[in-house]
C-alpha cells in the first residue's frame, strides 16, 4: 500500500570541516546513497536528480534549480562529480548557502516472486551546510512491515522485502560514515534501524491505520 504521507524516515548526519566544496559534497552522498538502492534492488537504475542552491541569507534566491536524469553504468562518484561540474558551470554569482539534492525513487516491491515498479516508493534528499551534511531516507510504502497498513498479516511480502531495506540501512550508513537515526514514529508506524513497526490494539491485535489516516 502507498500513503500520500510518509510511512517512515531515516536520518543520517555528519560534521565536516567546510574546506569540501558543498556541490561536491551533497552530490557525492546523494548519489551514493542512491546506488546503494539500487545494489538493493529497492530502487531502478535510470532516475531523475533534483538540485537546489539558495543564495546565503537570500533563501529565495537561487543560484540554480535544476534538474538532471541519471542512467551511466559508472561508479557513483564518478557520476556525482560529472553532475557536480554541471551544477557549477551553471551556477549564478553568488554566495552559496546550502545544496540540496532530492530524487523521487521510482522503487521496486518485491511480490509472489515477482517485481513491480512503483513511482515514489522513496525520497531520498542530501543538504549540504556550512559545516554539516545529512541525508534522509522517506518510504511511502508498507511492504516492509510484518502486518500491512490495514492490519492484515502479510509474511510472504515481508520477507521478500524487509530484508533488502534493512541492508539497504546499514549500507547507507557505513558508506556516509554517519548512524542511523530513525525519525520519530508517522501516523503508520515506528521506524528502526532495520525497518518498520506496526501499531497495535490495546487487546493485541495489529492496528488499522490505513482507515484512520488514507482511507
Amino acid at each position: 500500500m502507498i500513503t500520500t504521507t510518509p510511512v517512515a524516515r531515516w536520518t543520517w548526519g555528519r560534521d565536516h570541516d567546510g574546506r569540501v566544496d558543498k556541490v561536491d559534497l551533497c552530490l557525492q552522498d546523494l548519489v551514493t546513497a542512491y546506488s546503494i538502492l539500487v545494489s538493493h534492488h529497492l530502487a531502478v537504475d535510470m532516475t531523475t536528480i533534483r538540485v537546489k542552491i539558495p543564495e546565503a541569507g537570500k533563501p529565495k534566491h537561487m543560484l540554480f534549480d535544476g534538474e538532471f536524469v541519471i542512467n551511466e553504468p559508472e561508479p557513483p562518484e564518478v557520476i556525482a562529480s560529472k553532475l557536480a561540474n554541471q551544477v557549477r558551470t551553471s551556477l549564478q554569482v553568488g554566495q552559496v548557502g546550502s545544496v540540496d539534492g532530492t530524487i523521487d525513487c521510482t522503487g521496486i516491491i518485491r511480490q509472489e516472486d515477482r517485481d513491480f515498479i512503483q513511482p515514489e516508493l522513496f525520497r531520498l534528499g542530501t543538504h549540504a551546510y556550512r559545516d554539516y551534511i545529512t541525508t534522509s531516507l522517506v518510504t511511502f510504502s508498507d511492504a516492509w512491515m510484518p502486518y500491512d497498513l490495514k492490519g492484515r498479516a502479510q509474511p510472504d511480502i515481508y520477507a521478500a522485502n524487509q530484508p533488502g531495506l534493512a541492508g539497504a540501512l546499514t549500507d547507507i550508513s557505513r558508506s556516509l560514515h554517519s548512524e542511523i537515526d530513525p525519525d520519530d514514529a508517522t501516523y503508520f508506524g515506528t521506524p528502526t534501524e532495520t525497518g518498520i513497526d506496526n501499531y497495535f490494539e490495546p487487546d493485541g491485535s495489529p492496528s488499522d491505520v490505513w482507515s484512520r489516516f488514507e482511507g
